[in-house]
């Protein structure tokens, strides 16, 4: 494995055959990256009303991409005015046919700047180019096309005869799918009819500013859609602000619970999608090779900064040895490098934070004796980087195996029976996801009937839909993104 140009394995009798991948780097030239970004409020850009900024950085390199302005109390005052007066007077009586038309053009949009999009979002993000191409920017548009079906259609969503929109939406989200998480939130509140203010996380913003131009692009009306970048602070004023009807929030238990305790006692409805510490479950007749892929997307995917990631591996006693040994041998064959590469399977790790919480979480893993294996992976000397990691000789009680790491370490645990699995899979205090690999459907929908998960996969891992509701218990938070339940937290039915 090589952060620049990593070797494809070839069999022992063949090594003379064995052949080495050509950088294949997109073009930074696809995007425009402005020096200063300002905030997005009331169809305009503008800067805070205190002048303050900060930087965003590329992770791969710790190269400054640009200033970004930093809203204060009175930007997000100025921000929920200027939605309330768009719902008020323009998105709220709108007819459902007249904002799908918005959210179809929204979508088209998506698709023609895709390549634009993929490109920003790695470089903000520091995850791998096919991702961004492939998954994120494809699935932003898919939900605006999904949920624009829906926009004249509410009466029909099982929310009675005359579901009403709440209002005005306060929208939090993290940095790990910038522009696909700010797609779930947009799509089904605008379908809906009511309007937005949406704060994206401090190290992703660009993706959102530029889905800010997009809504110029289309001739979305001044206020329907507004876009606060700054911290921590600037999401405790949305969320606190008194003339916000609805947050909804995607990030940390932490900050989730904080969130909770904030709206109590309010008239505000709160969704809230949190953290997870999922368990992926393999059967000793389940078919090993798609198995070990699916491990592997399920928690090396996005660097592992996943909230349903398939963080802890539960295999069969009779097999967690050839499973352990297939998926080590798949994970010398990743590559991690420069996520600009098309042929990059591991980016870099979002923010210095990140990795150092992950560093200290994986140390952790050492001490409580578990055994730690990564393939050979020469790191980049710039910017912030993790190998892909597994810990074999893991317990219940490890820290490793009961907290949320969120980057690319996987902990590897075994059982005997069903029950078993059941037991370690709910032992847990998260409740997002779940993946269960066997031959045999009747296991599948037994184990499904008791996993304690808001989605389970069955013989794949991380796929997802816009037209299937996602969501979990517990300290994984409450309430439903995406299909028909999605449309739910946005009306008053």
């Amino acid at each position: 494995m090589s952060a620049i140009e990593p070797t494809q394995a070839a069999p022992a009798d063949q090594d003379a055959l064995a052949w080495e991948y050509a950088p294949a780097p997109e073009s930074r030239d696809i995007v425009t990256i402005a020096p200063q970004y300002g905030l997005f409020i009331d169809g305009e850009f503008r800067p805070a009303a205190e002048g303050a900024t900060f930087a965003t950085l590329n992770p791969a390199s710790e190269e400054k991409l640009a200033e970004v302005a930093k809203a204060g109390p009175a930007d997000v005052d100025a921000a929920v005015t200027a939605a309330r007066h768009a719902y008020d007077r323009v998105w709220g009586p709108m007819p459902g046919a007249e904002r799908a038309k918005y959210l179809y053009r929204i979508a088209r949009v998506l698709q023609e700047r895709a390549r634009e999009f993929a490109v920003l979002e790695s470089l903000d993000n520091g995850k791998p180019i096919r991702e961004t191409r492939d998954v994120d920017i494809p699935l932003a548009a898919a939900h605006f096309f999904y949920y624009a079906g829906w926009a004249d259609k509410l009466e029909y969503a099982g929310f009675g005869l005359d579901p009403r929109p709440l209002g005005v939406a306060g929208q939090v989200i993290p940095w790990n799918f910038p522009l696909l998480m700010a797609a779930w939130k947009l799509a089904p509140a605008l379908a809906a009819g009511n309007t937005c203010v949406l704060k994206p996380a401090e190290t992703t913003p660009l993706t959102a500013l530029l889905l800010a131009e997009v809504c110029q692009q289309v001739g979305l009306p001044p206020g329907v859609v507004n876009v606060l970048t700054g911290a921590g602070e600037t999401g405790a004023a949305v969320v606190t602000h008194p003339d916000i009807d609805k947050i909804a929030f995607t990030g940390s238990t932490e900050v989730g619970k904080q969130i909770a305790a904030a709206a109590a006692g309010t008239s505000k409805k709160v969704t809230l999608e949190l953290g997870g510490k999922a368990a992926n479950v393999v059967f000793d007749d389940a078919p090993v090779e798609q198995a070990v892929e699916g491990i592997v997307n399920g928690i090396f995917f996005n660097q592992g900064h996943v909230c349903c990631a398939g963080s802890r591996l539960l295999v069969q006693e009779s097999v967690a040895d050839i499973v352990v040994e297939r998926l080590q041998r798949r994970l010398t064959t990743l590559r991690l490098g420069d996520p600009l590469d098309k042929n990059t399977d591991i980016g870099a790790i979002n923010s210095r934070e990140q990795l150092d919480k992950i560093t200290e979480l994986s140390a952790a893993g050492d001490a409580e004796g578990a055994r730690r294996w990564s393939p050979p992976c020469p790191l980049p000397g710039r910017g912030y980087w993790f190998p892909p990691t597994v810990f074999t000789g893991v317990s219940q009680s490890h820290r490793i195996a009961r907290e949320e790491i969120f980057g690319p370490v996987l902990s590897v645990l075994t059982f005997r029976t069903p029950e078993e699995a059941v037991a370690k899979a709910n032992n847990t205090p998260y409740g997002l996801s779940a993946g269960i690999w066997t031959d045999k459907g009747s296991r599948i929908l037994w184990m499904a009937q008791r996993l304690r998960a808001g989605v389970v996969w069955a013989n794949t891992y991380n796929r997802f839909d816009p037209a299937s509701p996602f969501g979990g218990y517990q300290e994984s938070g409450y309430g439903r993104e995406g299909g028909r339940h999605g449309l739910a937290a946005y009306l008053d039915a």
